[in-house]
């Protein structure tokens, strides 16, 4: 019965699982918190992970192990592979300005030639997350710190090469080391998906040079192990890791509800969209996974809770109660601005508000009803590049509201199935370890997942766009 232990390696802790590689039963579990904040030490993830693997029994009987991680962090090497400086993550956004300054560089003044240009390079139009703007900003605002820069990595590379030995002191021998794959590569803003090749120009209109970068492996490649032998699959980002983590294929959609939301559906072709409200991501297994995100979801519910003095589960029963419509009501809940549509200056507003309808039961109803309206504008925004959407999965926090079920069953008119909660990130990098190991992807029993049928709620979807419209045109 061979082992595998699978990594999520995120912003806010770090999780272990070890799993049985054949039948993918849970064996042991361990997890340790990371330091807060936008610019964190590699140091600490390290720490954290043995820390995890501690807690997890450790990896003696371990036979591969793959590390999933945060997307688009900025790890920064010296020629002896030492850290440079503390890595900016994905949600430092101080390269606000560099994202701009790449994307009408490109264009030669014109700011649509410019986004233009990058999706076709890249299949992202670059924003402060993603790390070729992080690098620019170094070599702005540190530009002695970016001519030591001798390579560059993203987080879940780091640890993997940390799990083989590597570290400070291992010179060029152990940068020429460093792996990654695909699925984080197609975030860094310098690697196109379409052709599977790094872009050099475009790290020298950032950093100023070309420093080592990870080599990207194939999807269940590995050449290097941990010192007591265990193979080192080539990891993922966080989303295409829980995408292998829930099994999606191509046709499925995954819809992530925590403090922001995602939507990221398998798909056979890259894409390109130069309004930037879609990521033109690569996936774990050999396809694509565009990606579009909203800033607010389930933040939006905690401050409607609140606001009610009424826990989450009171929450979800209140909506509950109200008709489909929430007599009305409209949420648009841009209370962080907005990343789908793009307004980073856009607040919250409630619309439709009578003596009769601005009830408790109604204002619930109407915040899930904003939350889900609004990554169905994430969706349209897919299947508008033409990307298949057949069944939705529905993960995250707040995917446990039966109001959330009901109101995303009815919103987007697709079977949605919510599988038990479960450490997806993790669980997907065990089942990448686990085909490192055998050669493919294990079929792994699926957890049991409810399907929510959908009851049809005419005009909300079509109200909230009215009301979001304008939203977008007074911001």
């Amino acid at each position: 019965m061979p082992l595998v232990a699978g990594v999520d390696s995120s912003t806010q802790s770090c999780k272990v699982v070890i799993r049985d590689a054949e039948t993918g039963a849970l064996l042991r579990h361990g997890s340790a918190r990371h330091p807060e904040g936008t610019e964190v030490h590699p140091d600490a993830w390290w720490d954290a992970l043995l820390e995890a693997v501690r807690a997890a029994g450790g990896l003696d009987d371990v036979s591969a192990i793959s590390v999933g991680g945060q997307q688009h962090g900025m790890v920064c090497l010296d020629a002896s592979g030492a850290v440079v400086r503390p890595a900016l993550l994905w949600n430092d956004t101080r390269s606000a300005a560099s994202a701009a300054a790449l994307i009408t560089e490109a264009g030669d003044g014109s700011e649509d030639a410019g986004r233009k240009h990058w999706a076709e390079a890249t299949g992202t139009v670059p924003v402060a997350s993603i790390t070729a703007t992080k690098l620019r900003w170094l070599a702005e605002n540190e530009p002695e710190n970016a001519a030591r820069t001798a390579a560059v990595c993203l987080p879940h590379d780091w640890l993997s090469w940390r799990l083989a030995g590597f570290g400070p002191g291992s010179g060029g021998e152990g940068l020429a080391a460093l792996r990654t794959d695909r699925s984080d590569a197609s975030g860094t803003g310098y690697w196109s998906p379409r052709t599977g090749a790094y872009l050099e120009d475009v790290l020298e209109a950032t950093i100023g040079h070309i420093p080592a970068l990870p080599q990207v492996l194939g999807t269940l490649a590995s050449d290097f192990s941990t010192p007591a032998g265990a193979l080192i699959g080539p990891g993922a980002g966080d989303n295409a890791a829980a995408a292998l983590g829930v099994a999606a294929g191509v046709g499925d959609v995954v819809v992530s509800i925590g403090t922001s939301g995602t939507v990221f559906p398998v798909a056979k072709n890259p894409t390109e969209d130069s309004s930037g409200l879609v990521a033109g991501f690569a996936d774990a297994t050999g396809h694509y996974l565009p990606l579009a995100c909203t800033l607010n979801a389930s933040r939006v519910l905690d401050a409607t809770a609140a606001l009610l003095s009424v826990s989450l589960p009171r929450l979800s029963e209140l909506a509950l109660s109200a008709p489909p419509g929430a007599g009305g009501l409209t949420f648009v809940p841009y209370f962080e601005g907005e990343r789908t549509p793009n307004l980073p200056d856009a607040t919250g507003s409630l619309h439709g508000m009578t003596l009769q309808n601005l009830t408790a039961e109604n204002l619930a109803r109407a915040a899930v009803e904003g939350v889900v309206c609004s990554l169905a504008d994430g969706l349209k925004a897919l299947t508008d590049l033409g990307v298949d959407a057949r069944r939705i999965i529905l993960v995250g926090g707040g995917a446990r509201s039966a109001a959330v079920q009901e109101v995303a069953a009815s919103i987007f008119g697709l079977r949605v199935e919510v599988p038990e909660p479960g450490e997806y990130v993790a669980n997907g990098a065990a089942r990448q370890a686990a085909g490192v190991l055998l050669g493919a992807f294990p079929l792994w029993k699926a957890a049991a997942a409810s399907v929510v049928p959908a009851v049809p709620a005419p005009g909300v979807l079509e109200r909230y766009r009215a009301a979001a419209g304008r939203e977008s045109q007074s911001s």
